[in-house]
């Protein structure tokens, strides 16, 4: 499917892939400056997220072919790809079954594993059991997700998937089809093959997402890869944007 597409800049294509819930707004703050430094910067919305369209399935090799045939369409491929957790696996995917459309890939606190989703399982009940009603205020479905969400960044995080503009509010985002792919949103595909091309693997240091366990199998898949880390916990291009750039402007500068 084509994917909705937010595009800054002039130059050599890079291609931002966000996470689980996420969009690709939240790459804004790096798509803004890699546009500025000379960079044609895509951020893609990937399906049943942000304004892209909604269909059944969260497989990574569909997800991929997805972000492909985007690519393609915007005249970026090959293109550099950079991608975090949910964002990261789709861009390894893409890497191992479109090798030639990748001309770089950087991985954000992910590994081709799969992880158990029982946090991501019990957000995305609160927010399927959020009473949508006439007249819904942005405080009180707030307030509703609370017990669920202790911290008020993460809901204000998901809340940016509520359109308060319809009445009533609706979810932006195909929720039924994300909570129905959840076991291969957390799982990991057996994809033949491997990415031959420069790999950076960039862990958040305050996060447990990458092992050193996980080593071997990025070495196996991804015989290039380096792997390097940054203060930072999971949302490590959120909580650092600094040293997140820093370690971007390097790795596509080398």
């Amino acid at each position: 499917m084509r994917l909705a597409v937010t595009t800054l800049g002039e130059g050599a294509p890079v291609v931002l892939l966000h996470g689980l819930l996420g969009a690709g707004q939240n790459f804004g703050t790096v798509q803004k400056a890699l546009a500025a430094e000379g960079f044609r910067v895509l951020a893609l919305d990937l399906r049943n997220h942000g304004a892209s369209p909604h269909a059944a399935g969260m497989a990574y090799p569909d997800m991929a072919a997805d972000v492909a045939e985007t690519m393609a369409a915007e005249g970026a491929w090959p293109a550099a790809v950079i991608g975090h957790s949910m964002g990261g696996k789709v861009a390894m995917a893409l890497a191992l079954t479109r090798p030639e459309g990748v001309s770089r890939l950087m991985v954000a606190d992910i590994a081709p594993v799969p992880y158990p989703a029982p946090l991501f399982n019990a957000y995305i009940a609160a927010m399927r059991g959020l009473d949508l009603r006439p007249g819904l205020a942005r405080r009180e479905a707030d307030a509703a997700l609370a017990p669920a969400m202790p911290a008020a960044p993460l809901r204000a995080f998901l809340l940016q998937n509520l359109d308060f503009a319809q009445e009533p509010p609706a979810w932006r985002i195909g929720l039924e089809a994300i909570a129905a792919g959840m076991p291969a949103i957390a799982g990991w595909p057996d994809l033949p093959g491997r990415y031959e091309g420069p790999v950076l693997v960039l862990a958040g240091e305050r996060s447990d997402y990458i092992q050193p366990g996980h080593r071997p199998l990025f070495q196996r898949l991804f015989p290039a890869a380096r792997q390097g880390s940054i203060p930072a916990g999971h949302w490590l291009h959120a909580e650092n944007p600094t040293a997140f750039l820093a370690q971007v402007r390097g790795f596509l500068a080398a």
